[in-house]
């Protein structure tokens, strides 16, 4: 029997539809032009997402996975040096400070956001960490303990007061993997990416900010550190042809830039909607019995079958993902599938767990937050241009299976 109604997971068709005509002008306005590497539209949103942001200066790049890696570069962070961060979190986080020559230096996760606990990192410190003429190491590897990359998971900021705290006493730097969190506040009104010395961003087109291809952007609040990011993202050289380091390349397309510049007043707008939409989840969750009004990971009843995202109502949640934790996770996953209602599960795999970190030495139970968060969580269409009806639809559905 065909389902009742069909609810994508995500749906970018109405957003272009929206936005053709300005989208189009902007293109044909590059292709006119004929300038499409570095051009006006990136120097306009270098400046725009750097401003919105709350930080001084942008540096357009390939993806935000590119963004990660040459702030690792523009750091100095190479072999010999780890960097304290998530296992649950997508593979670009480590898996760029793997491509750096760097070694990934895992912290559990806090079961209530997604995010990395700063008691685990403190936790970490203590257990592993020992400090020699001014430089914290890993006594078992011998490594530099030289940053921390913190990832603002979903769409919420990480407790960046007490995990810049940490860093400020053990001499870190600090870049945020902001990938999905772009106009993220924390309960302070502080934005995502203005906590530490690199903000990074994606546009991939499934963010809520997404360009037409790959395309990232760091941003920073040091005029030095902007510089050095500008270098490195064209092969190290300035003037051209002239290398003082090795960088690559890692240039935003103009086109790419055109289309987000038209994209970008409209950002808000759709953030609203998607705190709409997890709003109307909440209630019809609760209102289904199947968890608490407002209940998070950690104060859902133990019996709830579904447990709602947590956010600080202080804050600004984005919700890049609404993700749930659920009873009998994959057996719902097919009941939605046959319901016509899409889903997706991040991340069914832990960094610590995958092949190719083995060299890492990890085991399963080493990190059991991130691997119980891998068992359990479900994320549920969230997109803006979603109705009443198809949100009552994934409720109904969801109640349906429990019945």
């Amino acid at each position: 029997m065909r389902p009742r109604m069909q609810v994508p997971l995500l749906d970018l068709k109405p957003q272009y539809r929206a936005l053709q005509g300005e989208i189009q002008s902007a293109i044909e306005k590059v292709c006119a032009s004929q300038a499409f590497i570095l051009g006006p539209a990136v120097k306009e949103l270098e400046r725009r997402i750097a401003e919105y942001s709350r930080c001084r200066y942008g540096i357009g790049v390939s993806s935000g996975t590119d963004a990660l890696l040459v702030a690792l570069m523009a750091l100095d962070i190479g072999p010999g040096d780890e960097v304290i961060t998530s296992p649950y979190t997508f593979f670009a986080t480590a898996g760029t400070i793997a491509r750096a020559g760097a070694r990934p230096l895992f912290c559990d996760i806090d079961p209530v956001t997604f995010n990395i606990a700063p008691g685990a990192v403190r936790a970490l410190i203590a257990e592993r960490c020992d400090s020699r003429g001014g430089e914290l190491r890993n006594r078992r590897t011998g490594g530099r303990v030289k940053a921390l990359m913190p990832v603002h998971l979903y769409g919420q900021v990480a407790d960046m007061t007490a995990l810049m705290q940490i860093a400020g006493e053990y001499g870190l730097r600090v870049i945020e993997d902001a990938a999905q969190a772009i106009g993220a506040d924390d309960a302070e009104g502080r934005r995502a990416c203005s906590f530490g010395d690199v903000g990074c961003l994606s546009f991939f087109p499934t963010k809520n900010l997404g360009a037409f291809g790959d395309a990232g952007l760091c941003v920073t609040r040091d005029a030095a550190l902007a510089e050095r990011l500008e270098v490195l993202r064209v092969h190290g050289g300035k003037p051209k042809y002239y290398h003082a380091l090795i960088g690559g390349n890692f240039r935003l397309d103009e086109l790419q830039a055109a289309v987000l510049n038209v994209k970008l007043p409209h950002l808000d707008a759709w953030t609203d909607a998607r705190r709409r939409n997890a709003a109307f989840y909440d209630r019809g969750f609760a209102a289904a019995g199947l968890a608490d009004a407002g209940a998070g990971p950690a104060d859902a009843r133990p019996e709830s079958a579904v447990r709602t995202p947590w956010a600080d109502p202080r804050g600004r949640h984005i919700y890049n993902q609404y993700v749930v934790r659920v009873r009998e996770r994959d057996r719902l996953r097919q009941h939605l599938a046959e319901q016509g209602v899409g889903t997706e599960i991040y991340y069914p795999v832990p960094l610590h767990l995958q092949q190719c970190f083995a060299y890492l030495e990890h085991r399963a139970g080493d990190f059991p937050e991130a691997e119980r968060a891998a068992r359990e969580t479900l994320a549920l269409p969230i997109y803006p241009e979603l109705s009443d009806s198809e949100l009552q639809y994934v409720v109904d559905s969801i109640a349906g299976f429990y019945r």
